[in-house]
């Protein structure tokens, strides 16, 4: 691309200074015949053909002026200033800037000076080789954010059918479980394992409601909102290791917030479970919920490991991980449900290595 750019870019010049040669040429061949009408008297077939050529510049600006820079003759001047000795002056001496003038010698001393520029056609396109290769460059960048989104649409797809099979792959055995969890209630139904395993298998079918979700739009419509945070934060307490120290700050008073239940636990199940691995099982971990302004925040921050600036930038991109196992999709799906579906924003805060890391969470109050 760059070379195809330099190239137009190139051509172009050379030939707008070929074009700028001929002009000075032509310019040259109108003096000679200026001074060759001033040094003799010709004759009526050459004062025609004197005339024709000055007839026939009809693009190029000049002005002759005399030894007291006083205006003789001019020719494709701006109309403007046609009648105004003064400012026909002033742009004489503008022209001398781009090309000296040329002195015609007169023989009884009046000498005369013919000040020139290029035509304006000329002047347009001295820009044009640059006008054009900023267009092309535009033209590239366009291919190339038009093909990449179009890349990112098709993974996007991918992503989403491949969580809506999984999903329905786990229905099945679940269905299985749920059967042979209720047969175990009739034999015990007081046993704390029966009891568990059924709040487990309740997780799991959760977890397939997320993924059948992925790719569509879901409802925004739970609106307590500390009713979420507290069942994600008892469920997720009695899973994690009990050298952490995992508390909740919660307002006195109800949050009114338009989610989804079922995608918004997952997000804060992927904090937490990231925050955990960072701790790697033992720290202190602080899931606080408080207004600010219009806006709910959520801040899950934990005594972890920390990550570099460079990590934190490439966290929340589908594929990165700082782990050795998984595929680094919690956070990039955690981004996703935030941004697109509840028109909020989530971010890492404040981290610093071998101090911990602070994840916060931003949608609007109802």
């Amino acid at each position: 691309m760059t070379l195809v750019v330099v190239t137009i870019v190139v051509a172009s010049t050379i030939l707008i200074n070929f074009l700028r040669k001929e002009e000075i040429k032509r310019v040259d061949i109108l003096v000679s015949a200026l001074k060759f009408q001033q040094e003799v008297t010709p004759s009526l077939e050459v004062q025609e053909l004197i005339l024709k050529i000055y007839s026939s510049n009809n693009t190029i600006p000049m002005i002759v002026l005399d030894r007291d820079d006083r205006p003789m003759v001019h020719k494709n001047i701006p109309k403007e200033i046609e009648n105004d000795p003064v400012q026909i002056t002033l742009l004489a001496k503008k022209m001398a800037k781009s090309y000296p003038p040329i002195e015609i010698k007169i023989p009884d001393g009046n000498n005369q000076f013919v000040y020139y520029d290029n035509s304006r056609l000329l002047n347009d396109l001295r820009y044009s080789p640059f006008l054009l290769g900023f267009f092309i460059l535009c033209y590239f960048l366009f291919s190339f954010w038009f093909l990449r989104t179009i890349k990112k649409t098709d993974e996007g797809y991918l992503w989403a059918g491949l969580a809506k099979e999984t999903a329905h792959q786990i229905g099945t055995p679940l269905s299985s479980m749920i059967g042979w969890m209720e047969i175990m209630k009739l034999d015990n139904p007081d046993s704390e394992g029966v009891y568990e395993m059924e709040k487990d298998i309740e997780r799991l079918r959760t977890i397939s409601e997320r993924f059948s979700k992925i790719g569509s739009v879901p409802e925004l419509n739970d609106m307590n909102f500390n009713e979420t945070i507290v069942e994600n934060y008892n469920y997720l307490k009695t899973r994690i290791s009990k050298k952490i120290n995992f508390s909740l700050h919660l307002p006195t008073y109800t949050i009114l917030v338009p989610h989804n239940k079922i995608l918004m636990s997952w997000v804060i199940e992927n904090l937490v479970k990231n925050a955990v691995d960072a701790m790697k099982g033992e720290g202190i971990l602080d899931m606080s919920v408080f207004e600010r302004n219009k806006n709910i925040l959520i801040e899950v921050k934990d005594s972890g490991s920390g990550m570099t600036k460079q990590q934190a930038r490439n966290a929340f991109k589908p594929g990165y991980s700082t782990k050795k196992r998984g595929w680094g999709l919690g956070l990039s799906l955690a981004r996703r449900v935030i941004h697109e579906y509840h028109k909020g924003d989530i971010k890492i805060s404040q981290t610093e290595v071998g101090k911990g890391s602070t994840f916060r969470i931003t949608i609007k109050k109802a």
